[in-house]
């Protein structure tokens, strides 16, 4: 029987370029599928899209494969991005979603910033499509090339699927702190095949309800008119009932262990107190500091809870951590460096 090359030649964590990643534990062949953007210097292939490692046990994982390729869609409204992607089984079809921008196309809103005054910092066309495929590994293809699944009229990225308890699909995702200067999180109803949206999207919060945020100035930005970032939604819900969304953003001027003053991409997550996706949405303290951030849960296939997330920002590598449920909170047990390799 032929073997399959990429199998033969496992490569581990912190040999794998891999910003915003996603994993899909299939049960049916007992492998892990981690999706990200799409990066030539591993897959072999040129252009914007989304490529997946495999495993079966987190440690060896197969050179990437490319499921998504952005040119090879006819007519698809953005070229750039290829940000975030994510993959769910629904309907027994598996949907990708990703983000994709066109500096070529600007949005004709301005909405007033935080402080009332009228601020942007960019001004065009982003938002997560939705594609579909019949395998985990692709082809995926665009379900409608000509628009976002996110509002058209909003700066978006980072969309993430949840179910309601009564079936109902909603896409969640961060309208951008670069229209907003406060960025927020907001949900959007789909219909039942995820090809478009039903009604208008909810605000579920702002990142400036987290208290413990303070003024975090990303490079370019007027200090004048300090922003507050919003990415990386995942919606979980817990055996018990709760629902708890992973989601990253900056912070500054906290002071580390040695007195210093600090800051950074971090790893946090809010609880809903009602158990629904509308909330309210109460802040907890973040998970993981150390410009680390967009993370996810899932579980092994002994039944450990599990987070990735990418760390550092620049030139990122994937961090596996182990974690456990205490009631409504989420505490890390330790960080998985035999798997991730530390740093």
């Amino acid at each position: 029987m032929a073997t399959d090359p990429a199998l033969s030649e496992p490569m581990r964590l912190p040999d794998m370029p891999l910003h915003d990643p996603f994993v899909v534990a299939d049960e049916g062949t007992r492998t892990y599928h981690l999706y990200t953007s799409n990066d030539p210097s591993v897959s072999g292939v040129e252009g914007v899209g989304t490529m997946v490692y495999r495993s079966h046990d987190l440690r060896g994982w197969t050179r990437p494969l490319v499921v998504f390729l952005a040119a090879r869609q006819p007519s698809l409204w953005a070229s750039d991005g290829g940000w975030a992607p994510e993959v769910h089984a629904w309907d027994g079809r598996y949907y990708l979603f990703t983000t994709l921008h066109d500096e070529n196309s600007p949005l004709s809103v301005s909405p007033a910033g935080r402080w009332g005054t009228p601020f942007q910092l960019a001004n065009h066309l982003r938002g997560t499509i939705t594609a579909v495929s019949e395998s985990l590994l692709g082809p995926f293809t665009a379900v409608d090339p000509t628009r976002p699944t996110t509002p058209r009229h909003l700066m978006c990225l980072d969309g993430t699927l949840y179910v309601d308890p009564a079936g109902q699909p909603w896409m969640v995702y961060a309208h951008e702190w670069l229209q907003t200067v406060d960025g927020t999180m907001e949900a959007v109803r789909l219909a039942p095949d995820l090809t478009g949206t039903v009604g208008d999207p909810v605000l579920l919060f702002k990142a400036s309800d987290a208290s413990w945020i303070t003024e975090e100035i990303p490079a370019g930005v007027p200090h004048q008119l300090p922003p507050y970032v919003t990415d990386g939604p995942q919606v979980y819900r817990t055996p018990g009932g709760s629902l708890l969304m992973l989601w990253s953003t900056y912070e500054k001027n906290r002071t580390g262990q040695d007195g210093t003053l600090g800051g950074g991409y971090v790893q946090t997550y809010a609880v809903s107190e009602s158990g629904e996706i509308t909330g309210p949405w109460r802040q907890l303290p973040p998970l993981v500091r150390e410009d680390s951030g967009h993370g996810m849960l899932f579980r092994t296939f002994d039944g450990r809870l599990m987070m990735i997330l990418h760390r550092p920002f620049e030139n990122a590598r994937g961090k596996l951590y182990e974690v456990e449920l205490l009631e409504q909170e989420l505490r890390v047990v330790r960080q998985r460096t035999d798997l991730d390799g530390g740093g």
